[in-house]
This record gives structure tokens, sequence and C-alpha cells, in this order.
């Protein structure tokens, strides 16, 4: 396993939440010897059958989960060469303020880490970080192979938890942020960010949408460090018209043109974000926010929530 040791006496049963015990190739649950979980490829599947979408077999076969792990190389690379109709305008500087809080051995979860998210280059560049991808599907950055609703890892493991552009995919998103309030050490660090005004883009897997409110309450045991919006309406405006294109046909090879069309004709949207981010209309209309906070023993009041509202809606 891709882990230091210090991790790795950390894993725990997402079922029982005993202690874990390696034989072989699988981790053997200390709190019932019947119940063990393989390591496929180096990568142990924590996944509590009873409590998840997806099941231990559908990573020891293989199969795809919420990506595809068998994707068109040639579609991939066309995808790669269109231009971009979304920017995310605040990642890079929050990570960056994000790091000068932690502590110098910071060990980091990320949540729905298969892949390398937007900026994360800015925590993985940190040698001195140990950070822990876990997702529900294989990937460059997977370590373990769990489920955001069952972390599996003891109370206080980890200075900071990232989760980003993950939550809207999850069943219970409550109960994912109460996991992670549960592995942070005391003042740990959470990063979180999700879509507002964004269509749906996971297929089965997309379920939720937060405003820059319904976000803060969703992180109400934890003490706000900074919010706002990632992005902005220009973004928002050009998903909105890539999927108003493609809404005209349930064709394959007719919406990969829309797709395409629309990227060309909406991508310069996004530049108006960059006046636009940070201006109070934005909060009514952002593609996206993001959350910083640190872990708290308090909940924020309902009362005090609102009176947190920035927007200008009339």
């Amino acid at each position: 396993m891709n882990l230091s040791k210090e991790i790795r006496d950390k894993l725990r049963c997402p079922v029982t939440k005993a202690r874990l015990e390696q034989k072989g190739d699988y981790l053997e649950s200390q709190g019932d010897s019947k119940i063990r979980y393989p390591i496929v490829d180096d990568i142990p599947v924590l996944i509590n059958n009873e409590n998840s979408l997806f099941s231990i077999d559908d990573f020891t076969k293989k199969r795809n989960t919420t990506f595809d792990l068998h994707e068109n190389k040639i579609k991939k690379q066309i995808n790669k060469m269109l231009p971009k109709i979304g920017a995310n305008l605040k990642s890079r500087s929050n990570f960056k303020h994000m790091t000068s809080l932690l502590p110098g051995q910071a060990k980091i979860l990320v949540v729905g880490g298969s892949i390398e998210g937007k900026a994360m280059d800015t925590i993985y560049s940190k040698e001195s970080f140990e950070v822990v991808g876990t997702d529900v599907s294989f990937g460059p950055y997977t370590k373990v192979i769990s489920d955001g609703h069952d972390i599996p890892f003891d109370d206080q493991t980890f200075d900071c938890v990232i989760v980003q552009a993950v939550l809207e995919h999850v069943l219970d998103p409550n109960r994912c942020v109460h996991e992670i309030h549960r592995v942070l050490k005391p003042s740990g660090i959470v990063y979180a960010e999700t879509p507002f005004m964004q269509q749906v883009h996971m297929k089965q897997y997309d379920f939720t949408r937060y405003t820059h409110l319904g976000l803060r309450r969703l992180f109400r045991q934890f003490e706000e460090i900074k919010s706002g919006a990632c992005g902005g309406p220009g973004m928002a405006l050009a998903w909105s018209y890539a999927y108003f294109l493609k809404s005209f046909t349930t064709s394959a090879i007719i919406r990969r043109f829309l797709n395409q069309f629309a990227a060309f004709t909406s991508f310069f949207l996004k530049y108006f974000d960059y006046y636009l981010i940070d201006k109070p209309g934005s909060y009514d209309a952002a593609a996206g926010f993001f959350f910083m906070g640190k872990k708290s023993d308090d909940i924020l009041p309902d009362k005090e929530l609102i009176k947190q509202f920035k927007g200008v809606y009339s």
C-alpha cells in the first residue's frame, strides 16, 4: 500500500470502525474476522457494501463506477483541445492560503481524489505533505478506495480534508461532512467546492446544488476562514447555453458536435468572471462556491447564518 506507516495504522473498518490487520492480499477487521477487504493493485478497497451505492466486487472486477476507466484516447485528446467554457478563479489562491495555515508535515485527505483537481498541484508539490487520495474509482491519485459516507480512518487523523466538486455527487452530504469533521484533528482545516448554477455532469451520480448560504450551513460545525464564488456568472451562462443546445437531441453524435460548437462560441464568457467573481451579484448567479473553514466545537446558529447573505437579488 502506498501509505506511510502512520496513515496505515489509522485505517479503520468502514463497518465496525475497528482496526484493520493486513493478512496477505486482504485487510481483516479486528472487530470481526469474517469482515475482510481486498487489496487491489496495492490499493485497499474499504467499502461498506450495506451503506454505499458501490460494492467491493465493483473494484475487484474493475467495473466502471463514476469515471470511465476505458475512455477512448482519441476522444479524450479531442476534448483536451477544445476551448474550456469554465474557469475556476479561486482554487489556486485558496490553496496557497490554506498551505500557509497547515503544519509542515501535514496529513491531507482528498475525498474524491482519484484525479488531480483544479490547482491541486499547489498541494502535491509540497513534498513534506502526505496527501491521501480516496475515491470510489481507480485513478492516478487513488490510494484508498472508499465512500465518503464511511471514511475508513480513525478519529482526528488528518490536518486537512479537501472535497473539491464532490459533495454534489454523494447521496447524503450531511453524513459526509460529519465524517470529515470526525477525521479532522482539532482545528483541522476543510476546503470544499460545490456547483450552484451548473447542469448535471455525472449522469446518475449527480444529486445536489448549493447556494452560498446553503454551503455555509452544510459546514455549520466549522469556523469560516473564507468563502465565496469560485466559478462566476459567465461560466454559469456558458454551461446553460451548452446544455440548452444539447437538450434538442438525444443522439450522442449530434450532442458531441453541439458540445464542440458551444465550446467555440461561448468560451469567452468566462473572461467576464475576472471582473464579476467578487461582485455581490455573483452570490446570486455563480457557477459554484467554495468554503474554507476550521473544525470547531460550536455550531453556527441559523439566525446568524442568514445575516451572512451577500447577494443583491431583488
